[in-house]
């Protein structure tokens, strides 16, 4: 049945389109993609990635990105008939700015300069609470670890090089967690409003959920929808203050249907002349930024 609440049919209809993209005919997905072409030159392909689609293939995923690039390279106008190849990854739930390669060559040098951090990338996402200080860099190298619980799974978590002695708060050095990856995100806040603000994110480097570990455990201010990093222990809703619930129009029982807000705003690639890429924030996210009255930046 379909709910009353307009904000219940709202969130119904995000995780329809989700399996939708799952049930969808592979042709019919290269053709959405085609829709959301941004960019394209001889070299690449840059499209706007949408909510709920996953990139790679796995488990019970019928659809994703990487399995319609060879019918989407023959739906582009002066395509040769090779596939389009990924130069990058985003996450299922992340929406935005996406750059594809025509051939290998291209790939790799795109990879490369992801790879060698010449790639400018910035991100937009509403979080819950404020940041202290309200902008900054977090540098924390990032690990996977299992978590043990009823339901045991693996979570990207912080891997500090630093804490502080309990006994008297100096600062010690920790011994160095061999697996552990260097990872660096700026941020700025852009407003704030409902208990949330929405942030400004520059990821300096490019490790699994970065932006959202750094955000959940670094700074304590999990993505909105971000239900995997909003407990470390548990795999549960994420627990949203009052403020928030009561301006979404949402109960606490229904958080669990919340997206995640976090959007690939825009993209700079130095191949010859730098290219810079923008995508508009999807319906979704600019609902959220009015109903909880945060004031979009004008560009």
């Amino acid at each position: 049945q379909i709910p009353k609440d307009p904000t219940q049919r709202w969130l119904r209809e995000l995780a329809a389109l989700s399996q939708q993209l799952q049930q969808v005919h592979p042709n019919v997905l290269a053709k959405i993609l085609k829709q959301r072409t941004v960019y394209q030159n001889e070299e690449i392909v840059v499209i706007d990635k949408p909510y709920g689609l996953p990139v790679h293939g796995g488990p019970g995923i019928k659809n994703c990105i990487a399995d319609v690039l060879p019918i989407l390279a023959k739906m582009l106008e002066n395509m040769k008939a090779e596939p389009l190849h990924l130069c990058h990854r985003l996450d299922k739930e992340t929406t935005g700015v996406m750059v594809l390669a025509r051939s290998k060559e291209a790939a790799e040098k795109i990879r490369l300069l992801f790879k060698t951090r010449q790639v400018e990338k910035i991100y937009w996402a509403v979080v819950l609470g404020d940041p202290d200080p309200v902008e900054g860099i977090v540098e924390i190298p990032i690990v996977e670890k299992e978590v043990q619980s009823h339901q045991s799974h693996y979570k990207m978590t912080l891997a500090p090089n630093y804490r502080l002695r309990p006994e008297d708060g100096k600062v010690m050095k920790m011994r160095k967690n061999r697996n552990a990856e260097s990872a660096v995100t700026r941020y700025r806040r852009l407003a704030s409003a409902s208990a949330c603000s929405l942030l400004e994110l520059q990821p300096i480097t490019g490790v699994k959920h970065q932006i959202r570990v750094h955000l959940a455990y670094g700074l304590g201010c999990p993505i909105l929808g971000d239900h995997k990093y909003s407990h470390w222990s548990k795999l549960a809703p994420q627990k949203l203050p009052e403020l928030t619930l009561r301006r979404l129009k949402l109960e606490q029982s229904k958080a669990r249907h919340l997206p995640l807000h976090l959007h690939a705003h825009r993209l700079r690639l130095p191949l010859g002349q730098p290219l810079d890429f923008v995508c508009k924030l999807p319906l979704f996210f600019q609902k959220t930024l009015r109903k909880l009255e945060l004031d979009i930046p004008k560009d």
